[in-house]
């Protein structure tokens, strides 16, 4: 071990003497060799436990122990040194999480066995879902990495040899130069927080939270990691308590807000004005506490500020339910793993840009942990990613559909032109609110996927990652019917297992798992020309292993009006709404299809018929609060036969046009009303507001809320801004009348003769 050690502090004077980190890879068949290098390397007495999948973290104080996929809980937190033990099995997320939290001088240590490229983990096993096997998934990612260990500052070492293949040193003698920070000439906040900080890109951040001050404003902080956020957040969280605000910090987990709650401890301290410790309270009566995300919904509305640290681990709806606070900041991370998590910037912004608030952003981009050019941050970023972007706006910006080539990318172009892969990956995280290090893996091994672009000049214009599904054996349909589930195919599971067709696994699809178009060409068409790209390269199963002729075609997204229209104006319709919102987007996922055999068609019409029934009872339950627009949107783009909705009673009929014309009210019998209302949407194809004979957009969301979800007259008639219940009241009646009009025919006419 002498060699190694020798090694390992090198490593360590050359990280301490620039304020810079360091990555020792060790390589070997035996986990107890690796194991044993590592102690050595992190000089901990004891590396104890036999489970392979750890995360092992030391800091000044303790050292800590954590399963691989508890490593989100070091987000936010800060060592001298973290070993990721990948030897049994190498989970990119789990390095995503743990790579940022290494201080500057301190080392990431990463064990991998020799056969690493060759070998099947759980991971890699889990890249092949049915009808592939654990043989099917390439090796493209894991070679992608083990090239990026000629980056400086990474150490190769391979225990089974003893030896050490690159001693990782870079020849610096000191750290980069700083950035000096510059105290305000009047700050809003007192002098010493902006002593407190760090770096002028500091300062400038602090000052733009001094806006908190003011009544119906909202801050974002957005930088890569180790720049700051948080404290300079803390600074500002300390300096309005001390004031007299009542503050509330929100964050995935209390350590991820560790570092903002003790720099708002200090600055108090500093200032003389704490009163109490924890929660924090000043002098002056203000008060910083923690509240965890499930319960800032319930005291933000109290709260003079809410500051949300490590945004883009949180769901938009919690996001969301901050803003009922008057001020709000929001800390948010560019890069690394928490800003792969893209439910802030991709949904979260267009509601801030809604609110009352108005917003300031601040960026700063100086490194606090660690100095400017770190090799271990700029590693990281070329191993996993994750500082893909999509192609700079001026090189797309004046393209048409005439300038743009189809192709289908395979993994062996993908890896041998990594400016090609990192456009299309870069593409994928912008546009979508959850993109890990995980879907860079999936996206070069994965068995079942595929991917497809719009190239302009070589440069990604529009970009699907696909997924083959279905098409499974007698056996795996029999284990889904019977209450099992099946991995990676999304819509046969869902359908097959949850909603009980024991034919849902029969017919093959292709969903597609994303599309995105580039920024500066959404809503010219490439969106659309690339579906159907996809679709006819695939029909006939793209002479690839395993990728069958294609019965339908599918999509599982966020609903959105606008997103549902883009789906419905391509030819696909709804055969499900999600009941429970999505975890990160805060949205209710929608399932669309478009069949192109004899087989999709007859499942796509089997379940949009199943849709069309059952909507309705779901509406008035699980999905009462889902808003009327998205309603709207995926009642229309069903497309489901609403004859079957319309074989109202003699009695229904009567009860109908006696709502409508009569003395009947509404909540005698509810039930065909529901009825009327869903066949009306089913039965008109009016896009967005635009009106149809005598119902309305505003009237269609009156017929959602008040007659499908079965809201409180006083709720409708607040929330649709009608003078008053009698004007709400009476407008459904026209509404009733109208929909009479359209499908009553005589029953309904004579029914309506005895009150003309």
């Amino acid at each position: 071990m002498t060699e190694i050690a020798a090694a390992v502090a090198a490593l360590r004077r050359e990280a301490r003497a620039t304020d810079g980190r360091r990555l020792l890879a060790v390589v070997g068949e035996s986990h107890e060799t690796c194991r044993a290098v590592a102690d050595t390397a992190t000089d901990l007495a004891v590396v104890s436990g036999d489970d392979s999948h750890d995360i092992l973290a030391e800091s000044v104080e303790t050292y800590e122990r954590q399963p691989a996929p508890h490593a989100g809980r070091l987000m936010g937190t800060t060592h001298e040194t973290v070993v990721y033990d990948g030897v049994d099995e190498f989970s990119p997320d789990a390095v995503g999480r743990t790579v940022g939290a290494v201080a500057g001088g301190g080392l990431y240590v990463l064990l991998l066995p020799t056969d690493w490229t060759d070998r099947t983990d759980d991971f890699r096993a889990s890249l092949a879902v049915p009808p592939f096997d654990a043989a099917d998934p390439t090796n493209a990612f894991r070679e992608r990495v083990l090239e990026t260990f000629d980056h400086p500052g990474v150490a190769v070492y391979d225990a089974d040899e003893g030896r050490l293949r690159r001693d990782g040193l870079t020849g610096r003698e000191r750290p980069p130069p700083r950035s000096d920070g510059t105290l305000p000439a009047d700050p809003g906040f007192p002098l010493a927080a902006y002593e407190a900080c760090r770096t002028a890109d500091q300062g400038r951040s602090l000052r733009a939270l001094e806006r908190l001050r003011e009544p119906e404003t909202a801050v974002v902080v957005e930088a890569d990691r180790g720049r700051g956020k948080s404290t300079v957040a803390g600074l500002a969280a300390g300096a309005l308590a001390a004031a007299g605000s009542e503050v509330v910090v929100t964050a995935p987990t209390r350590s991820n807000a560790a570092t903002l709650l003790q720099r708002a401890t200090e600055l108090t301290g500093t200032l003389g004005a704490r009163s109490g410790t924890e929660p924090l309270v000043t002098a002056a009566g203000g008060r910083v506490a923690y509240v965890p995300p499930t319960e800032v919904a319930d005291r933000a509305d109290d709260a003079d500020a809410v500051f949300v640290d490590e945004a883009a681990g949180l769901p938009v709806a919690t996001l969301s339910a901050t803003l009922a606070a008057d001020r709000a900041a929001f800390v948010t991370t560019v890069h690394g793993y928490e800003g792969a998590g893209r439910g802030f910037s991709v949904r979260f912004r267009d509601r801030l840009a809604d609110a009352r608030h108005t917003v300031t952003e601040t960026r700063p981009t100086e490194p606090i942990r660690h100095a400017p050019g770190d090799p271990l941050e700029s590693w990281s970023f070329r191993a996993l990613a994750l500082d893909a972007r999509p192609a700079v706006d001026q090189l797309l910006a004046d393209a048409s559909l005439a300038d743009a080539t189809y192709r289908r990318l395979s993994t062996d172009r993908l890896r041998t032109d990594d400016h090609l892969l990192r456009e299309v990956f870069g593409l994928l995280v912008v546009a979508h609110y959850r993109t890990e290090p995980t879907d860079l893996a999936r996206l070069l091994d994965a068995p079942n996927l595929s991917v497809h672009a719009l190239l302009v000049s070589g440069h990604v214009a529009a970009v699907a990652l696909v997924a083959r599904e279905g098409g499974l054996s007698e056996r795996r349909r029999r284990e889904l019917f019977d209450g099992g589930r099946i991995h990676g195919n999304m819509v046969p599971d869902l359908l097959g297992g949850q909603l009980r067709d024991p034919d849902a696994a029969r017919p093959v699809g292709y969903r597609v798992v994303r599309v995105a178009t580039h920024g500066v060409l959404r809503r010219s068409g490439f969106g659309s020309r690339l579906l159907s790209a996809v679709e006819t390269d695939l029909a006939d199963g793209a002479d690839r292993p395993g990728f069958a002729p294609a019965d339908y075609f599918s999509s599982g997204f966020g609903a959105s009006p606008g997103v549902v229209d883009f789906w419905r104006q391509n030819g696909y319709r709804t055969v499900h709404l999600s009941t429970t919102r999505n975890d990160t987007s805060g949205e209710h996922s929608a399932v669309v299809v478009r069949p192109v055999t004899d087989a999709g068609r007859a499942f796509a019409a089997r379940h949009g018929q199943g849709f069309r029934d059952r909507v309705a009872g779901v509406l008035s339950d699980g999905l009462s609060d889902l808003s009327p627009d998205v309603v709207r949107a995926t009642l229309r783009a069903c497309g489901a036969d609403p004859e079957p909705l319309l074989e109202l009673t003699d009695y229904e009929w009567r009860v109908v046009v006696g709502a409508g014309t009569g003395p009947t009210g509404y909540g005698v019998a509810p039930d065909p009303f529901r009825r009327l209302a869903v066949a009306w949407f089913l039965d008109t194809d009016a896009p967005g507001d635009t009106p149809a004979d005598d119902i309305d957009a505003r009237r269609e969301r009156l017929l959602v809320r008040k007659v499908l979800q079965g809201h409180a007259w006083d709720d409708v008639t607040e929330e649709l801004g009608f003078v008053s219940t009698g004007e709400c009241m009476r407008t459904l009646g026209e509404t009733v009348t109208a929909l009479v009009d359209r499908f009553g025919g005589d029953r309904a006419a004579r029914e309506r003769a005895r009150y003309d």
